[in-house]
């Protein structure tokens, strides 16, 4: 066999188990959004992937190794707004109403996903170990939209609070998808809550 047709065997050989590689964790990723990490066994992968569960431990060894496979392609699919560009905006309460549509337009395309994730967070091990980057990012991002506002003790300690809440997965769900809300008006809502809590200490 000549060194071309070599090459050439060798580079169809790659290109197939990358290929098989992709089909498994675009399997995983499916069944994860639609039933959740806590019902995906390895054999339901290898089924819907159409390869014996011999291939697909060639490809991932175990649950984590898949786990961050699939991470890894859910996430270069559906970046997370960047928080730097955020950073950019000067004026706070401008800053935070821009920040929350871009973040809760994120939270309507990914919901399904983060359904099943934070349902299984408390029972899957390689889910909560790994969803702590997303929880990590919220208080990132609470700390960004904090920036510049001047506050001190109680009004500072109720923005952030508000700030936080605002910002999570569980309020949009409330706001937009069982409230009925569109992204913009939950983000002006939820605005609306952080200026208020700044000012007012008092209970009602």
């Amino acid at each position: 066999m000549s060194d071309q047709k070599r090459t050439y065997r060798m580079k169809q050989r790659a290109e197939s188990q990358e290929a098989t590689r992709r089909r498994i964790v675009e399997s995983a990723v499916d069944l994860h959004e639609r039933l959740g990490p806590a019902k995906t066994t390895m054999a339901a992968v290898a089924k819907h992937a159409g390869v014996q569960r011999s291939t697909l431990y060639r490809h991932f060894a175990d649950e984590d190794a898949l786990f961050d496979g699939c991470s890894a392609h859910w996430n270069a699919l559906h970046p997370r707004p960047d928080l730097e560009r955020w950073r950019e905006v000067p004026d706070p309460d401008e800053r935070l109403g821009s920040a929350l549509i871009e973040l809760y337009g994120w939270y309507r395309g990914t919901g399904t996903m983060l359904d099943s994730l934070l349902r299984d967070e408390s029972v899957v091990r390689s889910v909560k170990e790994r969803f702590g980057l997303f929880h990590a990012y919220l208080d990132a991002a609470r700390d960004v939209l904090m920036e510049g506002r001047g506050l001190q003790g109680g009004r500072r300690s109720r923005a952030r609070a508000a700030i936080a809440l605002a910002l999570t997965f569980e309020t949009w769900r409330t706001l937009c998808r069982d409230g009925g809300l569109g992204d913009q008006e939950a983000a002006g809502l939820a605005r609306a809550l952080v200026e208020g809590a700044r000012e007012s200490g008092r209970a009602v």
